[in-house]
């Protein structure tokens, strides 16, 4: 059987708000979008009496043998949903790790999505936010990449036909740690995506917003503000913000000349940090 192959698409944080603290987690909401940046997944089944799992690419180095993708395979052979198949599954890395872009829960949330619109698995949609949430609680976001407003009540509403923007995406040479950026909030933001609606994904209304989570990822990581005061002021993008815990930071553009122009201008002057040019999806 010939390997099928499918894109993992990273995801971005347009704005994210802490809103409380949960027993194990935090309570927050966020505007979510999906960039053209993906890894490769290439995946066939296989006549063997256990799942091959490979990862290579530029950002393979450190993966651990538990990881996203073996949590959501025990899953379903532990709840008999995959009927004794087994898989082998290669990785292409493209998407940094520890950049707040989501790449190991899209990397599961794409196998997911693939196993059910192939008709591999039948699974209910109760047992679907069980699958996802056990994985980790941004899984569920990855199923459909359209962009997402999940409220502060859980409850996420999905928008078609809206304006793309062209991004910068940055990295540094070092990453964050989600659980040490959260073990940092203090204060608690006041709802305001608890009534979603399309116009939240027009640049006016997102240039007033932020992540809260970006003060906190700051102060312990300097250079993240220099990086997002460079852009600010020499990239000149509608808005810069950190996406999700970082450490990427993402500039917005309207269109692909101006996005082209200011990853020139910015690895010009940060000749070691990763850095690409990409869009919405």
């Amino acid at each position: 059987m010939a390997f099928q192959k499918i894109k993992s698409f990273a995801k971005i944080n347009l704005a994210l708000n802490v809103l409380g603290k949960l027993s194990n987690m935090h309570k927050i909401e966020s505007l979510v979008a999906f960039i053209d940046l993906n890894d490769l997944i290439y995946i066939k089944k296989i006549n063997l009496d256990k799942h091959q799992i490979k990862f290579y690419g530029k950002f393979s180095y450190g993966i651990k043998k538990k990881n996203t993708i073996s949590n959501l395979l025990k899953i379903l052979d532990d709840r008999q949903i995959l009927k004794d198949q087994k898989f082998e599954i290669r990785i292409k890395k493209n998407i940094p790790p520890k950049a707040g872009l989501g790449g190991g829960s899209m990397n599961a949330a794409t196998i997911l999505k693939y196993f059910i619109d192939k008709q591999i698995i039948k699974i209910t949609r109760k047992q679907l936010l069980a699958i996802t949430n056990f994985i980790g609680s941004d899984v569920i976001l990855g199923i459909n990449t359209s962009n997402t407003i999940l409220s502060s009540n859980n409850v996420i509403k999905r928008y078609k036909n809206y304006k793309k923007l062209f991004t910068l995406v940055v990295k540094p040479n070092f990453g964050c740690s989600t659980k040490d950026i959260y073990s940092g909030v203090k204060k608690f933001t006041k709802s305001k995506f608890n009534q979603p609606q399309k116009k939240m994904f027009d640049t006016n209304f997102l240039q007033k917003l932020n992540n809260d989570l970006e003060n906190i990822a700051f102060k312990k990581y300097p250079k993240l503000k220099l990086i997002k005061i460079f852009i600010a002021n020499q990239c000149k993008p509608i808005f810069v913000r950190m996406t999700g815990s970082g450490s990427a930071i993402v500039a917005y553009y309207l269109s692909k000349k101006a996005c082209e122009k200011a990853r020139k201008i910015f690895t010009k002057k940060f000749k070691n940090y990763w850095c690409i040019s990409s869009k919405t999806i």
